[in-house]
This record gives C-alpha cells, structure tokens and sequence, in this order.
C-alpha cells in the first residue's frame, strides 16, 4: 500500500468537521456525566426539609448512583460489543433527559433512589460507549489527544456543577429541585450531536460488514477516504473472554490501574478537608480550595502530554510521584503547612493528570470485538474502588489515625505502579483494530 493511500485511510486521514463534531458529542456526555454526579451533594443539602432526608436516606440516594453505574458499565460492554456502539451512543443521552426531568419531580426519597440508580446505570453506560465510539472514529494523530480530553471534560462538569448549585441555592423554595433539573441542559446539546454520528468503521469490519463500513466513512468523511485497511473480522466473543489466556493479562492490567488510581483519588478528594485538618493544617478550607485547582490544572496539563510520553511511562511514573508525594507525609514529622499542601497539591494534580491517560490507554488494551466489555469490567472494578475508598477512609482515620490512612495510599499507589511496570503493554503506535 502506497503512502497516499495509507493516509486516505479514516484512521489516517486529517482531522475535519466530523471529527470536531464527534468529540464535542464524546465529550459533552462525559461532561454530563461528571454535573449529574456533582449536582446532588448540593442538591442533597437543601432537600432535607422537603423529603426528610435522614442520614440513611441521604446516603442511599448519595450511593444509589454509584451502584448504578456499576451495573450499566458491567452490562453495557457485551451489548456494545454485540449490537454495536451507535444505539447505545445515540440513545442513553435521550434516556439520561428524560430521568433528568423525573428526577426533580419526585416526591418520596424512594422514587428519588430509584431515579438516581438509573441515571447512575445510563451513565455507565456512556462511560464504556464514549471511549468506544472515540477511539474507533479518531485518526490516530488525534486520537490520544481527544480520548483525554474526557477527563477534563469531566473535571469541568463535577466542577461546573459545584458552582451553579450554589449560584441556584436560596434562589426560591424548592430550589434543590431546579438544581437537579439543571442536569438535562447538556443532554439538550449533545443529543442532535449523537443522533447523526453513524457507527464505527471498525466494528462493522470486525462484523464482516464491508459494504456498510464503506458507506459509514464515505458518510462521514467524504468520497476520498476508505475504511482502515487491516481489520480482523473475528465475529463476536465471550465476555469470559477477557479472562482467556490471550486477554487475562490486559483485564488485570487495565482493572488494576482504574481501580489503584480511583481508590486514593475519591479517598483523599471527598475527605481532603478533613484529612488537612487532621494534619493541623490551619485554614484547611483555602487549602481544600488548592487541592481542587491542583486537580482541574492536572488534568488540562495530562491532556497536553498524554501524546507525548510512552503510555508505560505515563502510567508507572504517575502512579510513582504521587505515591512519593503522599510517603512524605506518613512518618510523624511536624512538616510546615506550606510542605503539606504542596504534596497534596502535587498528589491530586498528578493522579488528576494520569486520569487522561486511562480515557486513551483502555480503548487501546482491547480488540474492536471486545472493546466495550473491557471497557466495562475495568469502570465496574473502579466504582467497587471508589465506594470501598469513601466508606473506609473515615473509618481508618478514626481507629488508626491519618497517618495510617495515608499509608495505605500510599501502597495501593504503589501496587498499580508495580503492576504496570511489570505487565503494562506499551500502545501507543499500535492502530485500534
């Protein structure tokens, strides 16, 4: 195959329209997705007088989402990877509307639970079929750039979501109702954008769907561009699969490295203020406040490096420095406030970087006919992650102190690092196929 050819290929071919389009459909739901998380804490708060929200109550509904997005994500993968992305990318931004609408009309914290499970479920299910959709339409020269940008755009809903509920509360009786409404505005952006995206190119070839792949690109980019060239067409498999000898090292790696990078991530961000204090950190707020601009700046900053470091080095070196970062302040050592907050600071601006780097490493660790199952098991292993991290970590602060809790931070970081540093493929020249 000749150079000129090679490149009229779709996933060689220069970035156009469609392709700004896509990532704007990708991103916007991975924005949705971080503001309807967000949006509750706040809501929450100012729900109490209207459902008589308890502390069990509060936590059901807190927790319901998260329960839910580990059922959508373990389901959605095998249905992905069998009826393909587009339905499923096409459809869960008009399903995450309609709940978005429900769930503000509620009138029981019963209904309200149930509301929160099925918006958590259609979110997992955008969180298997985005990286999917992205990482099988992208030309590789964009591809790593695009698929970390989900990270920021989720960092930017969580946060977005934090400001506009405050901006909303007070405003009028029954205000937590029009904070919960607000999360169907970027579903109304984002699903024109999805409706007109066809599917993937490759999971058509993977289908031995020649004529329809070729009509999906024409499509899409135009006359002069052709499908990619070299696509096994293996027909669908076995979600066991993953656990087969050709993918059990790669469903570890990838289960392995979500889940030892959630854990002290949601651990230490959810209780940051309360850890700093328990530091005798003074002014634990302002210094709460630094950690969350560490996190939004490390992310803008993982998204303009993900392509230019080795995907091993991005994710042993990430897991290293922030593990270094937390060690330092495990030994009983009166370190000055400004020491303290610096490696926080550099904790949270580290693993909020790295997070770029999970969007693009999963979608490549996988083959197209089990792309999305992969995806899947990996979102499922980290929700148990974070859940894990967000009861235990009050938990072990109180019986064994901060230092401790720190400690094991500090191994679970260290853990991902030896496991990727003993078993992570290296993937960033290779084409998803």
């Amino acid at each position: 195959m000749d150079e000129q050819t090679a490149v009229m290929t779709s996933d060689r071919v220069r970035p156009g329209p469609f392709h700004r389009r896509l990532a704007v459909a990708g991103a916007g739901g991975v924005y949705a997705d971080g503001y309807g998380l967000g949006i509750v804490g706040i809501a929450l708060a100012n729900a109490g007088g209207d459902l008589s929200l308890g502390p069990l109550a509060t936590g059901l509904v807190g927790g319901s989402a998260l329960a839910g997005l580990f059922i959508g994500a373990l389901a959605t993968g095998p249905i992905a990877d069998r009826v393909g992305r587009r339905p499923i990318f096409a459809a869960n931004m008009a399903v995450l509307l309609l709940l978005s609408v429900l769930q503000c009309l509620v009138s029981s914290v019963a209904l309200l639970v149930l509301c929160r499970f099925l918006i958590g479920a259609t979110l997992g299910t955008d969180y298997v079929v985005s990286k999917a959709m992205l990482a099988e339409w992208m030309p590789q020269s964009l591809r790593g750039r695009v698929l970390a940008g989900l990270a920021v755009a989720w960092a930017a809903g969580y946060a977005s979501a934090y400001f506009i509920g405050y901006a909303i509360e007070g405003m009028a009786p029954g205000a937590w109702r029009w904070m919960l409404a607000t999360s169907l505005l970027p579903c109304l952006v984002v699903l024109p954008l999805r409706l007109s995206v066809p599917e993937t190119p490759v999971w058509l070839l993977n289908r031995g769907r020649v004529a329809a792949a070729v009509a999906a690109v024409r499509r899409a980019l135009g006359p002069g561009v052709s499908p990619p060239s070299v696509v096994a067409a293996v027909g669908p498999q076995r979600w066991l699969t993953l656990f087969g000898p050709a993918l059990r090292v790669r469903s570890l790696v990838a289960c392995t490295v979500f889940v030892c990078q959630v854990i002290p991530y949601f651990a230490l961000g959810t209780f940051v203020a309360r850890v700093l204090a328990a530091l005798a950190v003074t002014g634990a707020t302002a210094a709460g406040v630094t950690y969350n601009l560490a996190l939004l700046s490390g992310a803008v900053v993982g998204l303009l490096v993900v392509e230019r470091i080795p995907r091993r080095v991005f994710l042993v070196g990430s897991f290293a420095v922030a593990a270094l970062a937390m060690a330092l302040l495990v030994p009983d050592i009166a370190w000055p406030r400004w020491v303290i907050v610096s490696c926080f600071a550099v904790f949270a601006g580290v693993v909020s970087g790295a997070s770029n780097i999970l969007y693009v490493y999963l979608p490549e660790l996988f083959p197209t006919e089990l792309r999305a199952s992969g995806i899947g098991l990996a979102v499922a292993a980290s929700r148990v992650g974070s859940a894990l991290a967000t009861f235990l970590l009050p938990v072990v602060v109180a019986d064994f102190g901060v230092r401790a809790a720190l400690g094991a931070c500090v191994v679970v970081l260290a853990i991902g690092g030896i496991v990727c540093a003993l078993y992570a493929p290296e993937t960033r020249p290779v084409p998803i196929v």
